[in-house]
């Protein structure tokens, strides 16, 4: 999809929560059989961040969401909506997004949960902008939160190393100028590798060929490797793909913003694509794979550090369980 309304798209604010607690690597060698070179090697993971039992999606979401609203200057009585992203929240009714709602004081907003895993939060940003450039909405506050500590089997040194939690926030708000905003996006999925990343909770969800799988029930199972292929082909078609839809080139781009997962999945599209390798945000080192938390964390962080120039071009790009993928292209 390519914009084509009469008004822009701006974010106007951006925060980030995180738990206190800090695990290393060095800290999981004391729970499973791995080592920190392991660990390195195969994902660029050095540490990630772990909810205690206070910390919840909810206290996370609504923290990252205090601080984008205090950034962006906007009242959150004056929100028109307020979307979260997460697959990781601690009731399914009511919706994560009501109760941040109510603690920040959006109380006439609309409300609802996205669950698109790691894509989350770029289909949420993809959802808010169409809304706003449409004129459905002048403002938009989007979540991506997740605590996938607590769905991790710490047997299995296979997943257990890869999550961390915590959340990030940005507030969306109309524009004059058509050109700012989202300037083209995508959403895809499959659903026919759903299997490959899923958290079953009785027998029933279980599919008969992973019935021997080790990882206990109500826990995340992976299968790495499919995840791997898919993940390396899609993150770099979604990057070329935005580039040839605008017309970019790869230095007309001031940072690409991509899901942290894996850092060799990273460098792949880094050396296949050519992308300047300094304009590539990585920060998988310091929190790991935070699911729908990913990308607003990263984008609050180079916000933060006054990165972000106005009026030329991020490329974000995320895929997820479902599966799921998704891209955007935002003139800041």
């Amino acid at each position: 999809m390519t914009a084509t309304f009469g008004r822009g798209v701006r974010i106007a604010g951006t925060g980030r929560a995180v738990p206190a607690q800090v695990l290393t690597n060095k800290d999981l060698e004391k729970l499973v059989d791995t080592s920190d070179e392991w660990i390195v090697q195969r994902t660029g993971i050095r540490a990630r961040h772990k909810a205690n039992e206070h910390e919840t999606v909810f206290s996370l979401g609504r923290d990252a969401l205090l601080q984008a609203l205090q950034a962006s200057g906007v009242n959150p009585a004056d929100l028109d909506m307020v979307i979260v992203a997460t697959v990781s929240g601690e009731m399914l009714c009511p919706s994560t997004a009501a109760r941040i709602s109510e603690a920040v004081g959006a109380d006439d907003a609309a409300v609802f949960d996205i669950a698109a895993a790691c894509s989350g939060f770029l289909y949420a940003l993809n959802m808010a902008d169409t809304m706003i450039r449409c004129g459905r909405a002048e403002r938009i506050a989007i979540v991506g939160v997740e605590v996938l500590t607590r769905l991790v089997d710490w047997d299995d040194r296979t997943v257990s190393i890869i999550f961390g939690d915590g959340a990030g926030a940005a507030v969306v708000v109309a524009d004059p100028d058509p050109s700012r905003g989202c300037i083209h996006q995508t959403m895809h999925g499959d659903g026919r590798m759903w299997r490959t990343l899923y958290h079953p909770r009785n027998e029933r969800e279980v599919p008969p060929a992973d019935a021997a799988n080790p990882i206990r029930l109500g826990h995340l199972r992976m299968h790495g490797r499919e995840i791997y292929k898919f993940a390396v082909t899609r993150f770099q078609e979604a990057i070329k793909d935005a580039l040839d839809r605008t017309g970019l080139g790869v230095d007309d781009v001031q940072h690409y913003i991509c899901h942290q997962s894996n850092q060799r999945i990273i460098e792949s599209a880094v050396e296949k694509l050519s992308l300047p390798p300094e304009r590539v945000y990585v920060n998988i080192d310091r929190y790991g794979n935070t699911s729908a938390a990913s990308i607003p964390i990263c984008l609050d962080e180079l916000c933060r550090a006054g990165r972000i120039e106005p009026g030329k071009p991020i490329i974000l790009v995320a895929f997820g369980a479902g599966v799921t993928w998704a891209s955007c292209v935002w003139n800041a």
